[in-house]
């Protein structure tokens, strides 16, 4: 195993390690047990067991130490769930640039097809009457038409609703960036 394969497996251990311990800490086991620590550090002193001073020291630094070692953790997953709002901004901002460039790409389509039924409406007016093979051809050609209208139109619909998701998206990536502390 390569030094940069064991350094990256250290560190998903640590993630998970942490991760494990801010869960913990979050919980009502964690309250439970602080209560009870609490408690019986200030019940030794009645019980002339320690000295109130000695106990308010020892009490003093593990709760220092304790405060140290969570804040370092919370920034830790502070920093993560920054990691993932951003890479989470940047696919949102890639998927709205593709959607405008797939709506431009339909209009032009549109207008094409627009022109194309034009000149299909011009055509059958100068065709001959009697030649009954180009009037077929002319009426497929329209349905066509018709038909990739109702393609562009529904493809129109997805895209509006694409967007729309787009938006919640911002939406709620915007107020979780307002739930999670700034570093």
């Amino acid at each position: 195993m390569s030094r940069k394969e064991l350094r990256e497996r250290n560190i998903k251990f640590l993630e998970k390690v942490t991760d494990g311990v801010m869960w913990w800490i979050g919980s009502i086991p964690s309250l439970i047990v602080h209560s009870i620590v609490f408690i019986t550090a200030f019940l030794l002193p009645l019980f002339n067991i320690v000295s109130v001073d000695k106990m308010l020291l020892v009490l003093t630094t593990v709760l220092s130490l304790e405060a140290i070692y969570l804040a370092i953790f919370i920034q830790m997953s502070v920093n993560r769930s920054h990691e993932h709002i951003e890479d989470i901004r940047e696919d949102i901002e890639e998927i709205q640039d593709d959607i405008e460039e797939i709506s431009e790409d339909i209009e032009e389509i549109s207008v094409d097809i627009d022109d194309i039924q034009e000149d299909i409406e011009d055509i059958a007016e100068d065709e001959d009457e009697d030649d009954h093979n180009e009037r077929a051809k002319n009426v497929m050609l329209k349905s066509n038409v018709s038909s990739n209208k109702n393609d562009i139109k529904a493809l129109r619909e997805v895209i509006s609703q694409l967007q729309q998701q787009l938006e919640n998206l911002k939406k709620d990536d915007e107020k979780l960036e307002e739930k999670t502390p700034e570093n």
